[in-house]
């Protein structure tokens, strides 16, 4: 995955964070982090990687808003520069801020809209993009932090000449767990394709797929100086079944040794 507009995000992400407007009663709250990782044994892209992530979320007056870009390193290939990018954005509205409403029911917190634009390096000049649109939920779970499901309809960019018509769940978690004098961490997503879309006569089928990506990590800066969520390191866990919907066991997954990816990757994660 690529993202070849990273400097128009990093843009975006600056705009947002900067501009007083926004912070006079329309921000409620915003969290930005970078993160290192290494790991090896992927699929499809380059087997070792090196990624440099930067994240932003935050709360407003609306819903809420993610964005994170990747800045990947890699070696080994020939005619390749050694490195890619790849990001997304992802605004969501709530109807319980919109409306002014309560909109709580059993373990549902609130029912939003949800939206994400992702986004990766251009192929033959051609923009890798997917839009995705459709209703979430917040939900309160004892012993979660946080946890919402997504549910989108998926359409790639029509000028790539793929095919529309996937349907993607996408819960996020995050939970704490006391250790010592400091806190385990384990929070991330699961992104579920549920349908294949395309027709493989016409070379354009996308396979459904699932992609889980949690993250265990130690809060490291808790157990130094006593001060929470600021340093962790820890290990990220990527399982993707059919990779970028490319069938495991086809022409292409031939040729690239396979697309179902099982790796885990060393992370150091700093907030600010």
């Amino acid at each position: 995955m690529t993202f070849k507009h990273a400097p128009l995000s990093l843009a975006l992400a600056g705009c947002l964070l900067s501009a007083p407007a926004f912070a006079d009663g329309m921000l409620h709250w915003q969290n930005n982090s970078l993160t290192y990782l290494y790991g090896k044994d992927y699929k499809i892209n380059p087997p070792i990687q090196q990624t440099l992530t930067f994240e932003h979320a935050s709360g407003w007056a609306w819903g809420d808003m993610f964005l994170f870009v990747d800045n990947i390193f890699y070696n080994g290939v020939s005619g390749s520069d050694g490195h890619t990018y790849y990001g997304e954005f992802s605004p969501r509205l709530s109807l319980g801020k919109l409306s002014g409403q309560n909109m709580s029911f059993g373990p549902i917190k609130d029912i939003l809209l949800a939206a994400t634009y992702e986004r990766g390096e251009s192929t033959n000049g051609v923009p890798n993009q997917n839009y995705l649109l459709g209703p979430a939920v917040d939900l309160d779970i004892p012993g979660f932090d946080r946890l919402a499901i997504n549910v989108y309809y998926r359409k790639p960019d029509g000028s790539t000449g793929k095919p529309g018509g996937q349907w993607q769940v996408t819960p996020t978690w995050a939970m704490t767990f006391p250790i010592g004098k400091s806190d385990i961490l384990f929070d991330g997503y699961i992104d579920w394709v549920v349908n294949d879309a395309g027709s493989e006569r016409r070379g354009d089928f996308i396979s459904k797929n699932l992609h889980i990506n949690p993250q265990i990590k130690y809060d490291l800066g808790k157990a130094l100086d006593g001060e929470p969520g600021k340093l962790y390191v820890g290990i990220e866990y990527d399982y993707w079944s059919d990779k970028y919907g490319i069938e495991d066991g086809g022409f292409v997954s031939d040729l690239v040794g396979g697309t179902n990816q099982n790796t885990a990757s060393l992370l150091v994660k700093a907030h600010f």
